[in-house]
């Protein structure tokens, strides 16, 4: 098998990693435009488990006519991309007529263009296949599953520095020079009906153990969830970020303020848009320096009747930076999903068609498969099951 990574920056180098050490893979290619991320990538991976495997190549998605010709290459594809790459990365993969697991999204308004172009080629492509979006919706599909009537669904991810330090107490740990906040509402389910409310509104403690308390708020319940055949008497559904505590007080104050808008607003005759300038202005004081720890936090809990009894399903995961590897906790619980369903892509092993999200595809062995090859690297889960008082 031969596995292609597009992008080599906190996520790419991860996913390359974890194809590598699959005894089935005979060659990994990590791409990017940047050769300082690609030099990088490869000092660090050249001495690991299966490093003889890799290659480097410079690519730019822009060269559709390139991007097409080098995936026709490979058996499955991985993007590690920028949001704004990510439909380019698409198009190309199609174009080539191989399959396309993604960590992220693209914009809303790509997504129906898009669509059709995967469907009228059959093809494949996944997309949000990392921890959030990914991990957090195929195990609410697990939990509220395993329940005869579901009546809620409370989501919790988040990834942050072991020790917070301002201006924030966050430092960027997806990649990027992006600060990863909005101003648009967020989904939430009420009384069975998806809802709109204030991002960052309805914060709520929430601790674990070895961590401590955090808070967390609203961040957007995924509407298509609300497609899943189990979860069609849902009556309360949230998804929400995990920060340390305070976190959503200051970003509140940001949004109010407008500087988190994307709509240029002129300053000394020049058109700038607020939140390029927040982004610019905290990058060098939020970027995830050498040397400092991260760590992953997720929660989901589903609330129902199993065989008349009500009762709480919960899975847990706590995961930490990886100071063997020097792998990130958000590069391992996302980068390894993604490259582990590309690799079950390329084994033949997912037959689905279309412009998909990952828990339409990884449920019953595959997602056995796909726990059984985290806790190799442990990524550990841990479920329990909780009666509620009727």
């Amino acid at each position: 098998m031969r596995i292609l990574i597009l992008g080599s920056g906190l996520m790419g180098p991860a996913a390359a990693f974890n194809a590598m050490s699959d005894p089935d893979v005979s060659r990994v290619a990590l791409c990017d435009i940047d050769h300082g991320h690609l030099d990088a990538a490869q000092a660090k991976l050249r001495g690991m488990q299966g490093g003889e495997k890799l290659c480097t190549v410079a690519l730019d998605l822009d060269d559709q006519s390139a991007a097409t010709r080098l995936m026709a290459d490979f058996d499955s594809i991985v993007g590690a991309l920028p949001r704004d790459a990510v439909a380019l990365a698409i198009r190309a993969a199609v174009a080539a007529g191989r399959s396309i697991v993604d960590l992220a999204r693209p914009s809303e308004v790509e997504l129906p263009g898009l669509r059709q172009e995967v469907e009228t080629a059959r093809g494949l492509v996944i997309l949000g296949c990392g921890v959030e979006p990914g991990l957090t919706e195929i195990m609410a599909r697990y939990l509220v599953e395993k329940l005869d009537e579901v009546d809620e669904l409370h989501i919790k991810c988040g990834g942050i520095p072991e020790n917070p330090t301002p201006p924030l107490g966050y430092k960027i740990v997806f990649g990027g020079r992006h600060l990863p906040v909005r101003e648009a509402d967020a989904h939430v389910v009420e009384n069975g009906e998806l809802k709109l409310v204030p991002r960052y509104s309805g914060v709520e403690a929430v601790s674990f153990v070895g961590v401590g308390e955090c808070e967390a708020w609203h961040e957007g319940f995924m509407p298509w969830l609300m497609d899943l055949a189990a979860l069609k008497g849902l009556k309360a559904g949230t998804q929400k970020t995990i920060r340390w505590p305070g976190y959503a007080a200051k970003v509140t104050v940001l949004k109010e303020l407008g500087l988190l808008s994307e709509e240029p607003v002129e300053v000394d005759g020049v058109k700038v848009a607020p939140k390029r300038l927040v982004d610019a202005a905290l990058y060098p004081r939020v970027r995830l320096e050498e040397g400092e720890r991260e760590m992953t936090l997720f929660r989901v809990e589903a609330m129902g009747r199993k065989d008349g009894t009500p009762v709480r399903l919960k899975m847990e995961m706590v995961d930490r930076y990886d100071e063997t590897l020097g792998f990130t906790s958000m590069a391992r619980t996302t980068a390894f999903t993604g490259a582990i369903i590309a690799r079950m892509i390329a084994k033949g092993e997912i037959g689905a068609k279309g412009l998909l999200t990952p828990e339409q595809v990884i449920t019953g062995p595959l997602l056995d498969r796909l726990l059984e090859e985290l806790a190799a690297v442990d990524v550990r889960f841990e479920e329990t099951t909780d009666t509620l008082d009727a």
